[in-house]
């Protein structure tokens, strides 16, 4: 018997094992990998101080005089951008898989909210920076319980998740500002900055703990990747050939979750990363739904890149990374307004053309002579 042949797709064996893989996605992951490294490389090279790759990699594999500046300023920030634009960038794809709506991030169903209010509070309530994280983790993780149940009333339907966690995100930034206008000045300042979202005066710590977190994490992605082919069928389809939809749904929408709160509590509210990192890479490799690998590349390209021009493109200030990623999520989103709006009259309007051009061509045979 021969196989099937699925376009644009290649299957791999192992044993009695086997697995497909889109080819077009995987050359794209390629692309992807190589503009990576060429971003880690500038971020390393330029700055302040221009120091060369050849110097770069000596200091890496040995000893010179710019030790302080990649080893302690620049390597630590770089990778933590690699790992926290990963995290929220296969939140932002398992997130809008679940929902079917590609404007459904972690920033828009309440995870951020959530991390921003209990960051808030445990900075305004004088907790300290060593709760921080640990709060933030789990404001996130709470958020995403209460939009889960709100939304589970009708086996966790996709508009109703949306719609659930467009409402849950408001009431929590109206408490995020309650808190900010009670607050000291110095503490609304500080945690107006974490709001913002930025990799300044962070390390090594939290580039481990978000790498970990993420190994932790892999065969979780593994079952995702694999339960994401079925998210495009309807439910009735999916129940048919034996899939469990709501807890499917659940178990995607729970795994995003974590992902992007982690990201969230170690770099703050580093916004539209997880929106437009997704749909980024969906585009470029001309999928139905986000590739996981895709996004995460694309989402670590975008933090590594918005952290270089905040720290080196505006003097002697360093802007935080998560005002560059939230002037370039407003970019994208009327770009994704403007482009859909416009196919959206065009098929509109081939649709009616059609409707018409049928109902002549009734009308005509209708007073054909001898009927």
């Amino acid at each position: 018997m021969s196989e099937v042949q699925l376009p644009g797709r290649s299957v791999v064996r192992v044993g009695n094992r086997s697995m497909t893989w889109h080819r077009r996605s995987a050359l794209m992951s390629a692309v992807l990998l190589a503009v990576l490294a060429g971003a880690v490389v500038v971020s390393l090279c330029l700055g302040h101080t221009y120091i060369t790759f050849a110097d770069v990699w000596a200091t890496l594999t040995g000893t010179t005089g710019y030790d302080r500046t990649v080893e302690v300023l620049r390597l630590p920030r770089t990778v933590l951008a690699i790992a926290a634009g990963a995290a929220l960038a296969l939140g932002g794809a398992l997130i809008q898989s679940v929902a079917r709506n590609p404007l459904a991030s972690p920033d828009i169903v309440g995870v951020t909210a959530g991390a921003g209010l209990a960051a808030t509070a445990a900075l305004t309530f004088g907790l300290g920076y060593a709760l921080l994280a640990p709060a933030a983790l789990a404001g996130g993780l709470a958020a995403a319980v209460l939009v889960l149940l709100v939304a589970a009333r009708g086996s966790l339907a996709a508009p109703r998740f949306v719609l659930a966690g467009v409402a849950v995100a408001v009431l929590l930034k109206s408490g995020i500002q309650i808190l900010l206008i009670s607050a000291d000045a110095i503490d609304a300042q500080r945690a107006q900055i974490w709001l913002i979202g930025t990799l300044g005066g962070r390390g090594w710590t939290e580039a481990a703990f978000l790498g970990v977190f993420l190994a932790a994490a892999l065969p979780a992605l593994v079952w995702a990747q694999r339960a994401l082919d079925t998210t495009d069928l309807d439910d009735p389809t999916a129940t048919g050939i034996g899939v469990r939809v709501t807890g499917q749904r659940i178990g995607l929408a729970v795994l995003g979750v974590a992902l992007a709160s982690a990201a969230v509590s170690q770099v703050g509210a580093v916004e539209f990363v997880a929106l437009a990192a997704p749909q980024i890479a969906r585009r470029l490799a001309r999928t139905p739904r986000p590739p996981l690998l895709g996004s995460a590349l694309t989402g670590a390209i975008l933090l590594v890149l918005a952290d270089w021009l905040g720290r080196t493109a505006f003097g002697d200030y360093q802007m935080p990374a998560g005002v560059l990623t939230a002037a370039l999520g407003g970019l994208y989103l009327l770009y994704l307004l403007l482009t859909k709006g416009t196919r959206n009259e065009k098929t509109t309007g081939r649709l009616r053309l059609g409707s018409r051009l049928r109902a002549r061509a009734g009308r005509v045979r209708h007073l054909r002579p001898g009927r």
